[in-house]
């Protein structure tokens, strides 16, 4: 399975200069947990609920005057949408994020998060338990 067949296809852009006020009223009227900081077209980096709990609002800083490229995670930690779901949970671990922007050529398909990944690996594992099983015993397994 591929972070293509599960992502959710909407993600919110941001530019680096919006405050981080503004950037938690998009997200919340979106219902998004995060946002995709971009650089003229180029995405650079990822505020989080908690980038602004932990960052902003722990830290004594003002949303107002704080722009969200001062308290962005970067560098932006990206996936291709045909990467598989093992090798996406691996980079994740290997960079200790919970997110990953999906990401080709500048072009920005969404955001896959852990709990995606963790919703769809039962399925995922059944299905190369099978494809194994098959090419081992050369009969068909069925469900």
């Amino acid at each position: 399975m591929r972070v293509i067949d599960i992502i959710r296809r909407k993600a919110i852009t941001l530019d680096e200069k919006v405050s981080v006020s503004e950037a938690a009223r998009i997200m919340r009227d979106e219902g998004e947990g995060c946002a995709i900081i971009m650089s003229g077209d180029t995405p650079v980096g990822m505020i989080t609920e908690r980038d602004i709990t932990w960052k902003v609002v722990g830290g004594g800083l003002d949303p107002k005057a704080v722009k969200v490229r001062d308290v962005m995670s970067a560098p932006l930690v990206t996936v291709d949408p045909d990467t598989d779901l093992a090798e996406a949970a691996k980079i994740m671990g290997k960079h200790k994020v919970r997110r990953l922007a999906v990401v080709r050529d500048k072009e920005i398909y969404g955001v896959i998060k852990a709990v995606d990944i963790a919703r769809h690996l039962e399925d995922y594992v059944d299905d190369e338990i099978r494809k194994i099983l098959r090419s081992a015993f050369f009969f068909p397994v069925y469900s």
